[in-house]
């Protein structure tokens, strides 16, 4: 499986998002109302200030903190190259990343899980929020469906199935690829930043999904893991 594509010439990437505002309090009071009426459904018996903790899910009232990208290296055993892109300041991000793919081929593979329905399209809606132009790779418009290079593992573990979802975790536990505790959760990730003011460690949690991510590839391509002594991680 996966065998037609080279994996250096992709790139796998994971986001981390968190509310835009540290409390709903401090939300523009016509933002509260469109946030109120865009979960209504999803909030059950939960009120809109309850839950807006969870904001971070939506490009409209969420923004992203950190972006972990992985490349597969060459040389005498494949290695894996992990380099994060955070900042308190959005615009800044989304520049540097974007400048980033500019640099690379066109024809760069971008690899994500469950990308194509969260981290492909936030990157590209909140780019757009702050006026960054969307490099050729995560561009759709214009294209036809075999000209966008995105894979995304969560999809390809569905073969054809779109009922279900599969998380990261659980596709790991299933492939026996060893993953560290990690000390926060996705669920966790607004506090830590908007409370505690720990974007490094956040930075970490991001990583370890892109390793995790690229395992799992391998898994699928029933290669063999790679070692810990061939993933290098990178300053910003």
């Amino acid at each position: 499986m996966l065998e037609q594509y080279d994996l250096h010439n992709l790139m796998v990437l994971d986001i981390e998002t968190v509310p835009q505002y540290k409390s709903f309090d401090e939300v523009p009071e016509h933002f509260q109302k469109f946030w109120d009426l865009k979960t209504l459904h999803q909030r059950k018996e939960e009120t809109a200030e309850a839950f807006y903790e969870r904001a971070g899910i939506w490009a409209e009232f969420g923004k992203i903190i950190c972006i972990s990208m992985g490349i597969f290296t060459n040389g005498r055993n494949v290695g894996l190259r992990v380099k994060s892109i955070a900042s308190h300041d959005e615009k800044e991000l989304l520049e540097k990343f974007s400048a980033l793919l500019n640099g690379q081929p066109a024809s760069l593979i971008l690899c994500a899980h469950n990308g194509k329905e969260f981290d492909f399209p936030y990157i590209c809606r909140r780019m757009l929020v702050n006026g960054v132009r969307i490099p050729n790779q995560l561009e759709l418009a214009g294209k036809k469906p075999w000209e966008i290079n995105h894979l995304d593992t969560m999809e390809l573990w569905k073969f054809g199935d779109y009922k279900n979802y599969t998380s990261l975790s659980l596709l790991t536990a299933i492939f026996n690829i060893p993953t560290p505790k990690d000390d926060i959760d996705g669920s966790m990730v607004g506090k830590v930043y908007w409370v505690d003011n720990e974007l490094d460690r956040i930075s970490t949690y991001c990583q370890k999904d892109v390793v995790a991510t690229a395992q799992l590839l391998r898994r699928y391509r029933g290669e063999e893991l790679i070692t810990d002594e061939h993933i290098t991680i990178v300053g910003t």
